[in-house]
């Protein structure tokens, strides 16, 4: 339902816009991105601990492929549904509050999981945990993408997300230093540690858009005004005068799940289910399994399989890095379909050429992590591009829970191949396939959004 937002005490959504985009990068911006980062730092270094910990899950479980498979697709089924709360729930209760909430949920129960000697028990925290996992990350990449001005947009944006894939590659080196001299179970009890943000993430600022967007015009002046007198104040910049287009801008002040497939917002949701899913199918399926290929088919130590398994978690950081500085200027669609379609490629010859010897899947698989790291990292700040944002935490949610249906079947696709017979040729020509048709339907279907303002790309 529409409604005409009046002003309130000369304020205004559209004002509260502009006054947003006036604002000069500064230490703020820096101090707001290194507190949500951390929380997506440790998210990053939770969701992969269940990959490096499974070489060294207790032998009285007697887990088969399929079985593993399924430790770590339960988690992605709880990160689909969080996904889905998260979002819905940042639209209507605020961004900062879904991310506390998100927080404490994974924080104790990864705490859970260190205790725990029972298989189910293991299983119904770690979904638990999957559900904090997936409402945290996109509510945060639609927070940081509310703050950010349009110009260098993506950077701003992608130079955040790398604290995430930054949180996965000391997942890699902690997990192979503790797993093999303390257990899983003392891997597990550091998830806890990001609890310790809250009371930081409690004196940030909400998002001075959704706040304008709920009609809550004087609350997100305030929420303005804090961030304003902050970057004049205490770093010493000078402000420019904002420049609304429109006082009396027409908002949706309640969204519905129902608008994402309404109107031009249906080619984008459409498209991005299929990216997210192809990108994550891919990332989490490989990465996910990798150390326990290392070690079933190769004949790795747990240590030996861990250290290669770095390798490729650092391949993917630097991808991140490098789509950062890249995709202001060569665009998200070219950038996204280019990177999936070479990926595609690398993935095909390490099916039908790199699988015989553990070196040859390292190297291949390290490229190809490069390669769609960051497709992962570049999805976030599109997909809240695509939104306004009376819907932008569910738009971002609903791209997140795409990616999360593809967490849980990258890793049972394996599970499944493997327990039937399946060679690692298969496993990895399956990869390149779905990478493939990511690639194709960003190429066609995507929508170009640098150097637009968040309202021009809704409108």
């Amino acid at each position: 339902m529409e409604k005409i937002l009046t002003p309130k005490n000369g304020h205004s959504a559209d004002s509260i816009n502009a006054r947003m985009e006036r604002l000069p990068a500064s230490g703020w911006h820096v101090r707001a991105r290194v507190i949500v980062g951390a929380v997506t730092f440790f998210d990053g270094f939770d969701q992969l601990m269940i990959a490096y910990s499974i070489p060294d899950l207790p032998v009285a479980w007697n887990l088969t492929s399929t079985m593993i498979a399924w430790v770590i697709a339960v988690g992605g089924i709880g990160m689909l549904g969080g996904a889905l709360a998260g979002g819905w729930l940042a639209d209507r209760i605020g961004r900062l509050n879904v991310i506390q909430i998100a927080l404490v949920i994974y924080a104790i129960t990864s705490l859970g999981m260190a205790f725990t000697h029972s298989l189910v028990l293991f299983m119904v925290l770690r979904f638990i945990q999957g559900v904090g996992l997936g409402a945290e990350v996109p509510v945060a990449a639609a927070y940081i993408g509310e703050i950010a001005r349009t110009e260098n947009r993506g950077k701003f944006v992608l130079l955040y997300e790398t604290i995430f894939p930054l949180g996965l590659v000391m997942s890699a080196i902690v997990s192979a230093w503790v797993v093999p001299n303390h257990g899983y179970q003392v891997l597990f009890a550091l998830g806890a540690i990001p609890v310790l943000l809250v009371p930081l993430l409690r004196r940030l600022p909400e998002s001075p858009r959704w706040l304008a967007a709920r009609n809550r015009i004087d609350e997100a002046a305030e929420s303005m005004a804090r961030i304003e007198d902050e970057i004049v104040g205490r770093w010493g910049k000078e402000l420019e005068e904002p420049r609304p287009s429109n006082a009396n801008h027409v908002e949706l002040v309640r969204a519905s799940i129902v608008e994402l497939f309404r109107g031009v917002y249906l080619r984008r949701t459409l498209m991005l289910a299929v990216i997210w899913l192809c990108a994550y199918f891919v990332n989490y399926g490989i990465a996910s399994w990798l150390p326990t290929l290392y070690k079933q088919h190769f004949g790795l130590s747990i240590t030996s399989a861990l250290h290669y398994s770095i390798f490729t978690t650092v391949a993917g950081l630097i991808g991140c890095v490098i789509i950062a500085f890249v995709i202001d200027g060569l665009g998200r669609r070219l950038c996204i379909s280019a990177a999936m379609a070479m990926c595609a490629l690398t993935l095909g010859l390490l099916a039908g050429f790199g699988t015989s010897t553990a070196m040859s899947v390292l190297i291949w698989s390290a490229v190809a992590a490069l390669l769609v790291f960051s497709v992962n990292m570049a999805l976030y700040v599109y997909t809240a591009e695509l939104y306004p944002t009376r819907m932008r935490a569910m738009g971002a949610a609903f791209g997140g829970a795409a990616g999360r249906l593809g967490i849980i079947m990258g890793p049972l696709v394996v599970g499944w191949t493997l327990d039937h017979g399946g060679s690692l040729t298969w496993v990895f020509g399956v990869f390149a396939v779905v990478a493939a048709i990511g690639a194709v339907v960003v190429a066609i279907f995507a929508e170009e959004t640098k150097q637009r303002t968040l309202e021009e790309i809704s409108a």
